[in-house]
């Protein structure tokens, strides 16, 4: 009798520790970044510093989704000044490298490295998105439209800069929080995050746009900039401890020319970096049109629209989702980023297929593809870019993937809506299908580019000796 109580005991014991071993390897399996935490840094931290990144997917689907298409459509700017101003930020995204360097270095009394860099940042952001709105009515008005487009560039610059600076320490930060076998998965977390943002942000945008008057359009962006504000100040509170000896007025620093020159002699890494630009510019090129293009050639309403930048956010989670999956069985990253690169070349080609079939599923469709793509091709190329930070200069790696990444996509965003209107300038009356046609089919012709820069390096750990799980991959076994 007595030891019957102890056997009752265990049993409900072992049954609780099996339910509990269940529900783990449940977390584990559909929650694909449960384990990118660590004691030093908890998962609800890192998802409480990854609120940074909501507020830059924010802003991003402002500037490429919602307010392109309100300035092309309802304002009836050219696209091509549209791409201009939207490229705007192309002026501060080679200077991410530059920021990082300077965001490791960085000398204080506060004992804070990355700090700083994300507060002005998170500055910069609110101050540009707070006078847009202005800016943008200003510029519909044929008396004042030299004025309202100076304020545009200003905060279209301002906004930019904000993003490219917080988002570049931030994701330094990371880096610095996070266990070194870890940090690759945390870093992408945050660019999940970054997607989940912009999703949420698309559908909520475009539900407050319905229906479209300029003082809602005024509502909308102002309440962005105060989301920025809370946002980015919660993510940052109490995440950097002090170290007044790691920033140390008197220490000495490196150059960046020198950390530069020394990042760039790793072998193979100017073909991943070109290779990294190829793949973003093919994908970027057709941000500023998408919007427009829905609206233009399948009579899509604002709010409709701009729901296609929800389906695109949509389809670059379930991306990373499954990134996140195949890399844990030891899939090739660089073999992941070939086969995004191919799903954006299949994307495209709905998208090309959505107008003459007159099909707005089919374009939402492709818009999820696109950004399914990306999904692949950005955590393939992120890993291995990380790779390239194994001497504690975490911010000039990440700065270096972002400035290409940046670079590449800003300039082709300004180019693809020249080369839109360009083209339906010269096809004449009932051309304008033929200029968004035409973008598409060359960033299909540029991905092709981009696999082919990318094959040798295939099965390689850049940066590092020795191959990764599953041995060497040529071209020619990249995904076709």
């Amino acid at each position: 009798m007595t030891g019957t109580p102890a056997l009752t005991d265990t049993v409900p014991q072992s049954r609780s520790s099996r339910m509990a071993g269940q529900w783990t390897r449940v977390a584990m399996t559909w929650l694909p970044f449960a384990d990118a935490a660590s004691a030093e840094l908890p998962l609800p931290r890192l998802l409480r510093l990854a609120l940074f990144q909501v507020s830059v997917g924010m802003a991003t689907v402002l500037l490429n989704g919602t307010l392109n298409r309100v300035m092309i459509v309802e304002l009836h700017t050219p696209a091509w000044l549209v791409s201009l101003l939207i490229a705007m930020p192309l002026l501060f995204a080679p200077l991410r490298a530059l920021i990082g360097h300077k965001s490791d270095t960085h000398r204080s009394v506060l004992g804070w490295r990355r700090v700083p860099y994300i507060w002005f940042g998170t500055l910069m952001q609110w101050g540009g998105l707070a006078i847009m709105p202005f800016a943008l009515l200003l510029m519909s008005e044929t008396r004042t439209f030299y004025t309202g487009l100076g304020g545009g560039a200003l905060a279209f610059l301002l906004t930019g800069a904000g993003l490219h600076v917080t988002q570049t320490a931030g994701l330094a930060l990371a880096t610095d929080l996070a266990r070194e076998d870890k940090r690759p998965r945390a870093v992408a977390l945050l660019y999940v995050m970054l997607l989940l943002g912009m999703m949420v942000s698309a559908f909520v945008i475009g539900g407050l746009l319905v229906p479209f008057t300029p003082t809602r359009l005024v509502q909308v962006i102002q309440g962005a900039a105060v989301v920025t504000l809370v946002l980015n100040m919660t993510a940052l509170w109490k995440q950097e401890g002090r170290n007044p000896r790691a920033t140390a007025m008197d220490r000495e620093t490196p150059e960046f020319s020198d950390v530069w020159r020394e990042f760039v002699a790793e072998p193979n890494t100017v073909r991943l970096l070109t290779a990294i630009g190829l793949g973003a510019a093919a994908f970027a090129m057709q941000d500023a049109l998408l919007e427009p293009y829905g609206a233009e050639l399948l009579g899509l309403a604002v709010g409709s629209t701009t729901m296609l930048t929800g389906s695109w956010a949509l389809g670059a989670i379930a991306g990373f989702s499954l990134s996140t999956r195949v890399l844990e069985r030891g899939f090739d990253p660089l073999r992941l980023a070939g086969a995004g690169m191919v799903g954006g070349i299949c994307a495209f080609i709905l998208v090309l297929l959505a107008a003459p079939l007159g099909s707005p599923l089919l374009l939402a469709l492709g818009a999820g593809s696109i950004g399914f793509g990306i999904g692949l091709f950005s955590v393939g190329t992120l890993i291995a870019a990380m790779s390239l930070a194994r001497r504690g200069d975490s911010g000039v790696a990440l700065g270096a993937w972002g400035a290409v990444q940046a670079t590449a996509a800003g300039s082709a965003l300004a180019v693809g809506g020249v080369i839109r209107d360009t083209v339906s300038w010269l096809s004449g009356s009932g051309g304008r299908g033929v200029g968004y046609a035409t973008v598409y089919s060359l960033e299909i012709v540029m991905l092709m580019a981009a696999l082919v820069v990318l094959g040798p390096l295939a099965g390689k750990r850049i940066g590092l000796s020795g191959d990764l799980p599953g041995g060497q991959m040529a071209l020619p076994e990249f995904p076709t």
